[in-house]
């Protein structure tokens, strides 16, 4: 079944080419992936027929439970056969629709091919999260399939409002599909349908459920998005609108009733939309003049009936859904498809202007007579036969109940609605033959010059669809055996039903003759009754509501974002604040005063932890009441080396370098930055505004410091940190667990940390401004060898560093580029020696890197942007790319060997000289993560210090008088 399911959007991958090298013909090519499935399902009828499904079950995700499971049972072997025998046609039948100079053929065509595979994966699928996913995507391909032509104003808001209608509702269906699932204990639907879970949540979930199938079958109250979606080409309609998309929801209900049938909001829900739906759809078919509106309404219409037969939960009730179910892809199929026809033969589908056509081509008038007479349910056809077992389920239900537990009246109600829709049905039905292809007086009858006669090609789809439903009226005791295993997962009912031309004179024959003879009725008379429609149609309807509400929607979007997005950072902190405070602060409070035993609070374990608390708070203070920006930053630091200083008294060396390491770094940024900023913080007076903004600060304080303490204490069950002692020896092979953590046991979260880490470097950069020349090098000693001397000064000839000389003489400090010179060596090898230390010492790739970050900050502080250039020539995106490379690939290497992904071996061996070496290969992923780090300062001085200083070099250069140089200065005293 999945290779089944994956050659339909391999198909669709190779789509495009296929077109661009056949054009056209290409679509023959692809129905027979379809065509492949169809045979397959045909090939199964045996199997399932004898009650053996057809089971395929691949694992996924094994720790979520997750897995593809497929199956094949009886309603999912009716709904593959249409899905694929329907496809194929369609697809066949597009070859010869769509014209040569069609640009978007290969984009349709793949499009196509890979909704029919998501529609067959929808049905197969016994799994209701794979479910879902299919059915999404079947959203997903069924809008771009509506707005196949994006130009046409039309096409775009069709596809736009099913998108929205239809995604809603499987939003609504997802929430139902989780309660579900997490309280039966599995996702898999046999499972789910042989111990159905009970309860409130439940019943909830169901009626969720029920939304997402309402609102993809289109019932009211989202009826209007289906008709909307005719603006689709004509083979979209005939196929997802006809024979597969709009009936995914009516598969989920009868897939769900034998388990949630007897549920209180199942039965009143459908029945009452099923037949409000099956008489709106009805009466507003009946005044449409687009052929193509007439069939979608009518279309409505059916859907709401099938609703009411798969819902109504009998075993009559159940195969005479699944019967018609068949019929309607038949005919409606069919019909769509002759629309199309009738389209391309005379340029027009508007019935006013159509007449005397059946003269012209009488193989549509008679394809088109039979497919109309299978929906308004007249003998042979297997219309006839599915609404008869119709009849008598609804019969039934008014009479005894059939254990529903529907009362007279209601059952009664039930009838008549099915009978007023029947007969609104077959009105519809008429009127779109005579429509189609009637001479109608007033009008001009179409002479041949008028219309291009189709191909035989092109009439076949069509024609093989009507003849089915022909052929299937006949054989409706062969298809009451096929369809006896579904229907047997209901109770028995008053008896036994089967589908047959004769059951004899009863009351459904009686409802049936009279439903087509009110039909003829109606549209023998059918300006009166538009007139009456007219006047008691109401002065709004679904669409316009819907529209409403969009535009709502949109005004309030509008207003929110001008309230909220008001281009002020404070406002957004301040917001940002008082959720803390409100939410976590509140939850904070009422488990303080509700919640039982306080948190033990002890002040400190040593007074040298009492000490630096005292100063990092005092720091803190200070930070705070500083004007100058430098002093409050450094401060501010003083505050990380404070908690630095708690790790190491608290014995984790390895949380203290890093720490320092990071807060050195962050010290150095904010100073880059400050450059550009006012030496001192506003002095303005405390208003009240400013007054709020402190109070705000102290609560936000005051909250995470309680969460700490709550945090803290809160804790029921053992660190899971103990138990990492041994497992980083004996599966890391390192003794330094902090380390061993990052790069083995939790090596999953370093790399999505490194990841980030290069999205951030990556955004640094493009804030600022674009940092590579035009060729994406960069070219160090072209720009020094081009760098003039600042303000007019001779460069110095010491140089104790390569870019020295494009530094202002005022501006270098001989002692500083002296240490650094002799000092960035030292300290790139102390960052290469944690790099290699850090699985049993303090150290590893993150700390090494800040190390070497740093040497670079020496390096760019010591000489500027240049001498950067000069010690590091190379791109920072170059550096990031091949950290992020080598961790991923060191990641992936162990799959080679039989392993798991990021798993580490350990390798002991002798070398010469050196002796014992102990080596493990997640040393390369720390080498990654390493070169990750350097790639990100690298970016950050030359974003944050190389950049700036550029553009202050600019402004500088604009701004600035010219300088006098010597020779002008030379003939000023030749002058005097």
């Amino acid at each position: 079944m999945l290779a089944v399911i994956a050659a339909h959007f391999v198909a669709a991958a190779l789509a495009p080419a296929l077109v661009a090298w056949l054009r056209r013909p290409a679509l023959l090519l692809l129905a027979a992936v379809p065509a492949a499935g169809f045979g397959w399902a045909v090939a199964m009828t045996g199997r399932v027929h004898d009650g053996d499904p057809v089971e395929q079950r691949i694992r996924w995700v094994d720790e979520l439970g997750l897995e593809l499971s497929f199956r094949l049972t009886t309603l999912t072997w009716v709904m593959t056969l249409l899905v694929t025998g329907v496809g194929a046609l369609v697809l066949a039948y597009c070859a010869a629709y769509f014209r040569r100079d069609d640009g978007g053929l290969a984009r349709f065509a793949g499009l196509l091919t890979a909704f029919a595979g998501a529609m067959l994966g929808l049905v197969l699928a016994d799994d209701l999260l794979v479910l879902y996913v299919f059915w999404e995507l079947t959203t997903v391909l069924s809008y771009l399939l509506i707005g196949h032509n994006p130009e046409r104003k039309a096409n775009r808001r069709a596809a736009l409002q099913a998108l929205m209608v239809t995604t809603f509702g499987g939003l609504a269906m997802l929430v139902g599909v989780i309660v579900i699932g997490q309280t039966a204990g599995t996702y898999r639907i046999s499972e789910v349908q042989a111990n159905p879970p009970s309860g409130d949540a439940v019943t909830v979930a169901v009626v969720l459920v029920l939304v997402g199938a309402v609102s993809k079958s289109a019932l009211v109250p989202f009826h209007f998005w289906l008709p909307g979606a005719m603006a689709a080409p004509t083979p979209v309609s005939a196929y997802l609108h006809a024979a597969a998309m709009v009936k995914a929801g009516v598969y989920l209900v009868a897939l769900l009733a034998p388990a949630f049938a007897g549920l209180m909001p199942w039965r009143p829900l459908l029945l009452t939309l099923g037949v409000l739906t099956m008489l709106l759809g009805g009466l507003r078919a009946l005044r449409q003049t687009d052929l193509k509106l007439l069939l979608a309404y009518g279309t409505v219409s059916q859907l709401g009936f099938l609703i009411v037969l798969v819902g109504a939960g009998t075993r009559s009730a159940a195969l005479a859904g699944v019967a018609m179910l068949v019929a309607h892809a038949l005919f409606k199929a069919s019909l769509f498809l002759v629309v199309g026809l009738i389209d391309r033969a005379t340029g027009t589908r508007d019935l006013r202007e159509l007449s005397g056509l059946g003269r012209r081509l009488p193989v549509l008038l008679v394809t088109s007579v039979l497919a109309a007479a299978s929906m308004a349910a007249i003998p042979p056809l297997a219309g006839f036969v599915a609404k008869e077992t119709a009849y008598a389920a609804v019969v039934d239900i008014a009479e005894t109940g059939d254990g529903t537990g529907v009362g007279a009246f209601a059952g009664w109600a039930l009838v008549a609605g099915l009978a007023a829709g029947s007969a609104l049905t077959a009105a519809y039905s008429i009127r779109f033959v005579w429509g189609a292809f009637a001479t109608k007086p007033g009008v001009e009858p179409l002479e041949a010059s008028d219309c291009r006669f189709p191909s035989v090609g092109f009439v076949a789809a069509p024609v093989v669809l009507a003849a089915a439903g022909l052929v299937l009226g006949f054989l409706g005791p062969a298809e009451t055996t096929l369809l006896e295993p579904y229907a047997d997962l209901f109770p028995e009912g008053v008896h036994e039903p089967e589908l047959a031309l004769w059951h004899g004179v009863n009351t459904a024959l009686l409802l049936s003759i009279a439903s087509v003879l009110v039909g003829i009725a109606l549209f023998r008379w059918r300006d009166g009754v538009d007139r009456v429609e007219g006047v008691l149609a109401p002065p709004t309807d679904a669409e316009s509501a819907y529209r409403a509400i969009m535009r709502g929607v949109d005004r309030l979007a509008v207003e929110v974002t001008g309230t909220t997005q008001r281009g002020s950072l404070p406002s957004y902190l301040a917001v940002i604040f008082l959720v803390v405070v409100a939410v976590p602060g509140g939850v904070l409070v009422a488990g303080q005063l509700w919640g039982g035993d306080g948190v033990s609070v002890r002040a400190w374990d040593s007074v040298g932890q009492a000490v630096v608390g005292a100063i990092t708070i005092v720091a803190a203070v200070l930070a705070v009441r500083s004007r100058r920006r430098l002093k409050a930053v450094v401060l501010a630091g003083g505050t990380g080396y404070g908690m630095a200083m708690l790790f190491i008294l608290h014995g984790a060396p390895d949380l203290a370098l890093t720490q320092v390491l990071v807060e050195t770094v962050t010290l150095v940024v904010f100073v880059l930055v400050l450059r550009q900023l006012p030496t001192y913080f506003s002095d303005r007076p405390l208003t009240s505004s400013r007054w709020w903004r402190l109070g705000l600060g102290a609560a936000v304080g005051v909250v995470m410091a309680g969460l700490a303490l709550a945090a803290s204490g809160a804790r029921t069950a053992d660190p899971v940190s103990e138990g990492f002692a041994e497992p980083a020896v004996s599966y890391g092979g390192g003794h330094n667990i902090v380390n061993v953590t990052l790069v083995d046991i939790r090596a999953w979260d370093t790399m999505g940390e490194i990841s980030v880490l290069v999205v951030a470097a990556t955004g640094v950069a493009s804030l600022i401004f674009l940092i590579t020349s035009r060729d994406g090098r960069w070219r160090p000693d072209d720009a020094i060898a081009s760098a003039p001397p600042r303000h007019g000064h001779r460069p110095h000839r010491n140089l104790w560093l390569r870019a020295g000389r494009t530094v202002a003489p005022e501006d270098r400090s001989i002692l500083f580029e002296v240490v650094t010179r002799l000092a960035f060596h030292v300290i790139i090898v102390f960052s290469v020696y944690l790099l290699f230390v850090g699985h049993n010492a303090p150290g590893g790739g993150f700390a090494g890197g800040l190390v070497a970050g740093l040497a670079l900050m020496v390096r760019y502080l010591a000489g500027g942007r240049h001498e950067l250039d000069e010690a590091a020539p190379v791109d920072a995106g170059l550096v990031l790319g091949i950290g992020l490379f080598v961790a991923t690939g060191t990641g992936l290497v162990p799959l080679l060997f039989g392993g798991d992904v990021l798993q580490s071996a350990v390798v002991d061996f002798e070398l010469p000289l050196v002796g014992h070496v102990h080596f493990v290969t997640s040393l390369f992923f720390d080498v990654g993560v390493y070169l990750v780090v350097v790639g990100l300062m690298l970016d950050v001085l030359r974003s944050l210090g190389g950049g700036i200083d550029e553009q202050s070099d600019d402004e500088d250069s604009d701004t600035a008088e010219p300088a006098e140089t010597e020779s002008s200065i030379e003939t000023a005293e030749g002058v005097r």
